[in-house]
């Protein structure tokens, strides 16, 4: 008897459909599972037994062979045992062979027969829609992430009884639906407000500018004078992500298995802050089997390395892909993956190792030999590709006890969404430019045209400072997002020249 099943699994973040082939054949009993089966693929045999025997059913006593096509691509993970189990269901006489025709199963097997949640259902439930099946089966916990999927029945069940009981006629499950709309209607404040950062109006400007624009944002200085509180308030000042980009996000998340739990959808744009101890595989993603790291966690959102000269070099050096393309190639023995990493980079560091240097105090230790060491365990080229550096003083006392306040996360995120609403506009039909920082030479020809003063100061800047032909197109960018939050057409040289003011260095050792 010869059973066919349909599921789904991931390589990398793509997902593929795979077909559980199952054939019973005279002889001893046995249970061998082929087609690049990995070690939990293969320890499924011991849990789909008991699984099966718990639930009140019985296991052929049998030559059990269970094949997964395409038998050239490895299988990793448990989500194979509910498709395994049902297979052996349907070659045995239990349920009938229509159940090969536009369903596909997925989930994990207790001993007991339950199903436990796996990871990896988004995008395999869009793999499913495009591959014509109408119908697909999860744990119960998965059901909500896969009905985002517009256009498939997802019927979560708890148990492997529930399934059989619906393939029977006994007892049918409820389709599982949500609101997709509802999930992302604009949520209320996190509580991380601008309001409460005193002082330090240069590096609140450049944070407006930096997520108006998507740029990345480099602050410096001592301790205490409030780079990582300021950090944490982008997402707040950010847009709503939009439908597209909540799938995308969300698929990576799924992949990751961060969206236990019952969790439908990743509604807030990411906020990824790594410890500087984190490995480069930890940063950019791999281990067996391939998850995303936190360069792809923080797709769509942000990117925090705090202490940024003490990360290690090369897991630094790993953020130069990601920050040109949106994306991260990691090549490895079985074959090349495709990661997103479309973030704004955020980072902060000391401007020497004891943290004081050029805060007008004596209290700096430091030589500059060991100032001019210090900074450069970050390496140029990755410095270049930062298009805000802000120098960020001590907080005066003045500040510190005043009772005035500045503005809040609302008024400054209601300026940002403007911005990015002429953006949206401008690009509308570019695959892959959705922001400012986005631009290729293309666009930054198009839409970046300077005057003659324009041009002038430009010219002057880049003979006195030495600055890049990355450097001086990021500078353009830069000065674009500062004209559309001025909400003017064309960029001045208020705008030209605040924007090279974001590549020149505050501090020098002297």
């Amino acid at each position: 008897m010869l059973a066919n099943v349909l599921t789904g699994a991931v390589d990398g973040v793509d997902p593929l459909m795979v077909r559980v082939e199952v054939h019973l054949a005279s002889g001893l009993p046995s249970f061998t599972v082929v087609g690049l089966a990995q070690s939990a693929v293969r320890e499924g045999r011991e849990r789909v037994t008991a699984a099966l025997r718990n639930a009140d059913f019985t296991l052929p006593h049998r030559r059990i062979t269970v094949n997964l096509a395409p038998a050239g691509v490895r299988k990793e993970g448990a989500a194979f045992d509910l498709p395994i189990a049902v297979g052996l269901l349907v070659a045995g006489g239990v349920v009938e062979p229509s159940v090969g025709e536009g369903f596909a199963f997925l989930g994990e097997l207790s001993l007991d027969g339950s199903l436990r949640p796996v990871s990896g259902v988004l995008p395999i439930a869009s793999r499913c829609r495009e591959a014509g099946v109408d119908t697909l089966f999860v744990p119960l916990e998965n059901a909500r992430e896969a009905a985002v999927v517009r256009g498939l029945s997802v019927l979560g069940a708890a148990s492997l009884a529930e399934v059989v009981s619906h393939l029977t006629g006994v007892h049918e499950l409820t389709p599982t639906e949500v609101d997709v709309s509802a999930l992302l209607s604009p949520a209320g404040s996190c509580g991380l407000d601008l309001m409460d950062v005193r002082g330090q109006g240069a590096a609140k400007r450049a944070l407006e500018v930096a997520a108006a624009g998507a740029h990345n944002l480099l602050l410096v200085g001592p301790p205490g004078a409030g780079k990582t509180m300021i950090a944490r308030r982008l997402p707040g000042i950010l847009p709503s992500l939009t439908l597209d980009e909540a799938l995308e996000t969300t698929r990576v998340h799924s992949v990751a298995g961060h969206l236990r739990g019952g969790g439908a959808l990743v509604t807030e744009r990411p906020f990824r802050a790594p410890h500087h101890t984190v490995s480069e595989a930890g940063l950019a993603g791999g281990s067996t089997p391939l998850r995303p790291g936190e360069m792809s966690l923080a797709h769509h959102g942000v990117l925090f390395l705090d202490e940024l000269a003490e990360f290690r070099r090369n897991a630094l050096e790993a953020l130069r892909q990601p920050l040109e393309e949106g994306a991260i190639r990691l090549s490895r023995v079985r074959g090349s993956f495709r990661l997103p990493a479309r973030f704004v980079l955020v980072a902060a560091m000391n401007p020497c190792p004891c943290g004081f240097f050029g805060d007008g105090s004596d209290r700096c230790v430091c030589d500059p030999t060991h100032v001019g060491r210090y900074r450069g365990r970050v390496s140029g080229p990755l410095m270049d590709r930062i298009d805000i550096h802000v120098h960020m003083p001590p907080v005066p006392f003045r500040s510190l006890g005043g009772t005035g306040q500045s503005e809040s996360s609302l008024t400054v995120r209601d300026r940002v969404v403007r911005a990015r609403a002429v953006q949206s506009s401008r690009f509308r039909g570019l695959d892959g430019v959705h922001a400012n920082a986005h631009m290729g030479p293309r666009e930054i020809r198009r839409w970046c045209r300077q005057s003659r003063e324009v041009a002038r100061l430009l010219q002057h800047a880049v003979e006195r400072t030495g600055l890049s032909a990355r450097a001086y197109h990021r500078v353009l960018k830069v000065a674009r997002t500062l004209a559309d939050l001025g909400g003017t057409q064309d960029i001045t040289v208020e705008h030209a020249a605040e924007a090279v003011q974001y590549r020149q260095p505050r501090i020098e050792p002297e």
